[in-house]
């Protein structure tokens, strides 16, 4: 009969704390009542680790591939029980007090994190960087992004149900792990919680295995790419807005604000704005597509609809007025240019109307080979399901 709770530690030469943290976990679940295995996944250590684990109870995985999000994938993977509690093996955490995940568990929740901030932090536990910038921006854009109500999105002690986190087919080798776990898990709609958890100054006599700006760069990297709205559709809008208005405005006139005069030079900046919002905007919509397609992403029905009416043909009818409306414009500048007998014109006069004629061209072009892109990948991704008879 299998476990109910399976306890995993990520392990990389940790000899001096891994026993400690083994006999913790083995007598919490003592005292909890319940029948579990604590299950070391050893990135191939150097050192004792792996002699000391087996003779403390636990039950060793080797891991080939290094990497935290590595270690952890086939821990999980080789976990028996319905409930797995995560957690280092650096003494750092406390697996005394695995209840309050327990109970969670038990309860119904999917997901259960342990929050640091709430529970508290030792003096010298977490570095100020971490603990003042860069865990609270990163936890601030999580719950922004995914509407997660998480408050430490990488708390490492934390307690899930095995088969509801196997659903999500996580793939991150490193540190990045803790992120992909709670973004996937808030994008299916899974039940997360929180309990306060604390942190103490771990036990290790060598430099962690977390490298500050390379590991923070992954976890806001992953946090990016999984939402396509904030990485590209908001600003992506802001700047099609700004750009369109802005450009209306100086292809009247130059604009006076204060001491300072908005004049042709200004026209050409904010016409760029306008074609870059408007590539954005297409990038938002592929992107999730794309993620949709591949099940990294869920289904949305608004994106669905927002495709099924912007077809090829619309794209088409839309990208070639525009490029219409642009060769237009430029023919108009050129006929005052032959009015001048193509002579020398006055910059101030004639970019007022060359370069929205431009913007016009590029993003007409723009507009018509997204058009097509968005075609070729519906055409890919309808020939990918349909059954193979037909």
């Amino acid at each position: 009969m299998n476990p109910e709770l399976s306890v995993v530690m990520p392990c990389l030469n940790e000899e001096r704390t891994v026993a400690v943290c083994i006999d913790k976990a083995f007598a919490a679940m003592k005292a909890c009542g319940v029948d579990g295995e604590v299950i070391v996944a050893d990135n191939a250590s150097t050192d004792r680790s792996v002699e000391i684990a087996r003779a403390h109870g636990a039950r060793v995985v080797d891991v080939a591939e290094r990497g935290y999000g590595a270690a952890l994938r086939q821990g999980i993977s080789a976990a028996r029980g319905t409930y797995v509690i995560m957690g280092d093996a650096d003494d750092s955490y406390d697996f005394s007090n695995l209840a309050p995940f327990l109970a969670a568990l038990r309860a119904g929740d999917d997901l259960v994190m342990g929050n640091r901030f709430a529970g508290g932090i030792e003096r010298g536990a977490m570095p100020w960087h971490h603990r003042y910038f860069g865990n609270p921006v990163l936890s601030f854009i999580g719950r922004l992004f995914f509407d997660a109500p998480i408050g430490d999105f990488h708390c490492g002690l934390r307690g899930f149900n095995r088969e509801r986190i196997m659903a999500l087919d996580l793939t991150a080798p490193g540190m990045e792990f803790a992120s992909e776990m709670v973004v996937k898990a808030s994008l299916a709609g899974y039940r997360i919680s929180e309990v306060p958890t604390t942190l103490v100054k771990d036990g290790r006599d060598r430099a962690p295995h977390l490298r500050s700006f390379r590991d923070g760069w992954r976890h806001l990297q992953f946090l990016l790419l999984y939402s396509p709205r904030w990485l590209f559709f908001y600003p992506g809008l802001v700047a099609l807005v700004t750009g369109v208005l802005l450009s209306a405005r100086l292809a009247v006139g130059p604009i006076g604000i204060a001491d300072i005069t908005l004049d042709i030079h200004s026209l050409l900046y904010v016409a760029a704005l306008a074609v870059i919002g408007l590539q954005m905007l297409f990038f938002a919509v592929l992107v999730r597509l794309i993620g949709m397609g591949y099940g990294r992403l869920p289904q949305a029905a608004h994106v669905e609809s927002l495709v099924s009416y912007f077809t090829l043909e619309r794209g088409l009818v839309v990208g070639v007025l525009m490029m219409a409306a642009g060769l237009v414009w430029t023919g108009h500048a050129v006929w005052e240019w032959g009015q001048a007998d193509f002579s020398n014109l006055d910059p101030t006069v004639t970019m007022r109307h060359t370069i929205p004629a431009v913007a016009l061209l590029i993003m007409g072009s723009q507009t018509v080979m997204s058009s097509f892109f968005l075609a070729a990948l519906q055409r890919y991704q309808e020939s990918r399901t349909r059954p193979a008879d037909e």
